[in-house]
């Protein structure tokens, strides 16, 4: 696929072609992060709801198959602010921010690196939305702000208390939403995603990450042989088989509850914050056995050391999610989130 790069004029250009319904299916959306991971999904999702969609991205982990001729593209970065405001200001009613840096281990060793995109991006991006009259935002937050849980099933008024830089961006992000919300009425849903899996189940996305750390595209490469073997770190954990469990829900799930917290705060005229997860917890060796049975592959798999930090459980609670936007997740079993994930990489 030929990558199209367009300047924000043909971009609105593009959008004015559109009949735009009304509310509920009628949105203007600016995806930044639009061609990555989550953020195609989420596009996609806009796209089938009849929003007109324009996407912006750097391109340095998107993927170019990602990019769907019903949006608009503009490639550009965050911290290019006449580039984003250029873009910014062709008339949208909300954006989509899906753009930070999200390696917690890379976070610890580079926090000057995370502290510029995550944190000065964020400062751009609310900035230009402001001198643009966009009045809504739907921010791609993290399970990560929570830290070592003090109980599970982890709500949102479970203390703030990150273990990573990665994690504290995205709290220093929620603190500065909050604050634009006080200063500038902008009307924010915060979503803090658990552990994002699986792939469209149409077939729809098809790039695939760039250099997972995450367990499900690591297995994945393994069973394709891009791998030697799947190292466990840890099986010595106080959880049901020794190894670490983790609340998995799936991109599909999480792209439409995006599509619902947008329709949300522009009806409500309210901010919110809510946690995505599936409520249910997958160890690692059940993932792995899952995908063993479900691939047909041997996967080659051997324990290691436990990394630091890593708790031994953690689930989500979503009541709040499923009370004020009539959300839960449909597609997050684990047969799903490694049957998509298979179909990607097999």
């Amino acid at each position: 696929m030929r990558l199209r790069k367009v300047n924000a004029d043909a971009l609105q250009k593009t959008l004015t072609l559109r009949t735009l319904p009304v509310y509920c299916t009628g949105m203007r959306v600016f995806v930044i992060g639009g061609a990555g991971y989550i953020g195609s999904h989420v596009t996609r999702e806009l796209l089938d709801a009849g929003h007109a969609v324009g996407v912006y991205d750097n391109m340095s982990s998107g993927a170019e198959e990602n990019l769907f001729p019903e949006a608009g593209f503009v490639q550009g970065d965050i911290l290019d602010y006449q580039a984003l405001l250029a873009a910014m200001k062709k008339g949208w009613d909300a954006v989509v921010y899906l753009a930070a840096l999200k390696a917690a281990g890379e976070s610890m060793l580079y926090p000057e690196k995370y502290s510029l995109n995550n944190i000065n991006g964020t400062v751009h991006i609310l900035n230009a939305m402001c001198e643009s009259g966009v009045s809504y935002m739907c921010f791609s937050s993290s399970a990560a702000v929570y830290g070592q849980p003090l109980r599970t099933p982890m709500d949102e008024e479970h203390p703030l208390n990150p273990e990573n830089y990665y994690g504290f961006t995205k709290v220093e992000i929620e603190r500065l939403l909050a604050w634009y919300e006080k200063l500038k009425g902008l009307r924010y849903a915060s979503l803090r995603y658990f552990n994002a899996a699986g792939y469209d189940t149409s077939g729809r996305v098809r790039g695939r990450e760039r250099n997972p750390a995450n367990l499900l595209p690591v297995i994945m490469e393994t069973a394709a042989g891009m791998r030697p073997k799947l190292q466990i770190f840890g099986g010595d954990y106080p959880t049901r088989d020794g190894t670490c469990v983790r609340d998995y829900v799936h991109v599909s799930d999480l792209a439409r509850a995006h599509l619902a917290a947008l329709g949300f705060i522009q009806k409500k005229g309210e901010s919110l914050t809510v946690n995505l997860g599936s409520e249910t917890g997958i160890s690692v060796k059940e993932m792995l056995e899952a995908a063993r049975r479900i691939t047909g592959k041997p996967i080659p798999s051997e324990i290691t050391a436990r990394r630091p930090g890593d708790p031994a459980s953690l689930t989500a609670c979503a009541a709040k999610a499923k009370r004020l936007l009539g959300w839960e997740a449909l597609h997050s079993d684990v047969d799903t989130l490694i049957s998509s994930t298979w179909d990607i990489y097999k």
